[in-house]
């Protein structure tokens, strides 16, 4: 699909993967696959200028009682560390390729009221979208570089 960033980027895409390494490693770090070598998630561009993102581990496990608002501490820290969810507006400079993020609200308290920029690229039905600088994950800085899918219609 030709044309405008922003365009070409409206719909939902479906997470492919989701890796993170350091980009010149000190330590010797592999690749690491932050909701496993298969995760699952959805991003989303709608027309009127906003996105959502959802990423999980695809084997999280169900809270016992059933209650999200009675869970135990464990289930609770498996429940945060095993999914990421954010959402706010989003902003394409056509000129420079260029796409950033703004979370207006975030399931990681940090994040909230951040804009982030991405590296993006569009290539056919694949949508790649890495971090622009370093994060830090698992108590490393590291570049995460994800693959979506433009999702088929239902």
């Amino acid at each position: 699909m030709a044309g405008k960033l922003r365009d070409q980027l409206i719909g939902a895409w479906k997470l492919v993967s989701y890796e993170s390494y350091e980009e010149q490693p000190v330590d010797g770090s592999d690749t690491f696959y932050p909701m496993s070598e298969k995760p699952m998630g959805i991003i989303l561009y709608t027309p009127d200028g906003y996105m959502s993102a959802q990423l999980m581990h695809p084997d999280r496990e169900n809270f016992e009682s059933g209650d999200w608002f009675d869970g135990t501490d464990e289930e609770y820290k498996q429940e945060a560390s095993t999914y990421i969810a954010y959402s706010g507006p989003f902003h394409v400079g056509e000129e420079k390729q260029t796409l950033t993020h703004s979370m207006y609200v975030s399931l990681f308290p940090n994040w909230t009221g951040q804009t982030q920029p991405r590296v993006v690229k569009v290539e056919g039905d694949l949508l790649h979208l890495s971090t622009a600088a370093p994060i830090v994950s698992k108590g490393k800085k590291v570049n995460s570089y994800l693959t979506w899918k433009r999702a088929d219609a239902q």
